[in-house]
């Protein structure tokens, strides 16, 4: 295979849902880094990338590693020198309970998935974008609805973060997004509300077409 000189685009959460989906709009135009701790669903992912005719590179990693999100960024530095864009779409949705009853254990696993994981990666990932490079963020707002507590406090600092790195690097680079997405039948969204009657959610395809301007610029 030759190698795809094409600008690179970081997905961090692509093998399934609107990761998988901006993986694949994306391909055309971008060499898609697509990480995920699932191997079968990303090799699914890179067969539909390269029915698109793009090429992709699959990091099977879990971001809560610091150790692998480490190998990962040296990696692409090593080997591109830097990143064009990154897309973070990678999320811990635990499951729905009252406040007073959240399971210590959902709660740690949400904080390490959301905040510190997220954390690190920003850390990591600014020096390969850059100035002139992009990070993409994309909001749920679940914060202070009843039994989001776990997903929707963590989620929500999650975006914090971002907001804080978006206005420091606002006129030196890299530019920071925080997109908020239609309601999608994905499967977090049928963790939270099973039975949920799929009509009148957006198509994960067609959300992920009318949010690559924006992704873009």
């Amino acid at each position: 295979m030759t190698q795809d000189t094409r600008p690179t685009a970081l997905i961090t959460g692509a093998s399934r849902g609107l990761g998988s989906a901006l993986a694949v709009a994306l391909a055309p135009t971008h060499h898609i880094i697509a990480v995920g701790k699932t191997t079968g669903a990303l090799e699914e992912l890179d067969d539909r990338i390269k029915a698109v005719g793009g090429q992709s590179t699959l990091a099977p990693m879990d971001i809560t590693v610091e150790a692998a999100m480490q190998q990962l960024c040296r990696s692409i530095f090593d080997r591109w020198g830097g990143l064009n864009l990154w897309l973070h779409t990678a999320v811990l949705a635990a499951p729905l309970s009252p406040a007073g009853h959240m399971p210590t254990k959902d709660f740690e696993k949400s904080v390490d998935t959301n905040i510190k994981a997220t954390a690190r990666l920003i850390s990591y990932v600014e020096p390969l974008l850059g100035r002139d490079g992009r990070a993409v963020f994309f909001d749920d707002p679940r914060a202070g609805e009843a039994f989001f507590g776990a997903y929707g406090s963590t989620k929500a600092a999650q975006i914090a973060m971002a907001r804080s790195w978006q206005a420091e690097t606002a006129k030196v680079g890299p530019k920071v997004e925080i997109l908020t997405p239609a309601p999608m039948p994905t499967a977090v969204r049928a963790r939270f509300f099973p039975g949920e009657s799929r009509e009148g959610l957006a198509d994960i395809r067609s959300e992920a077409a009318r949010l690559l301007p924006a992704i873009l610029g």
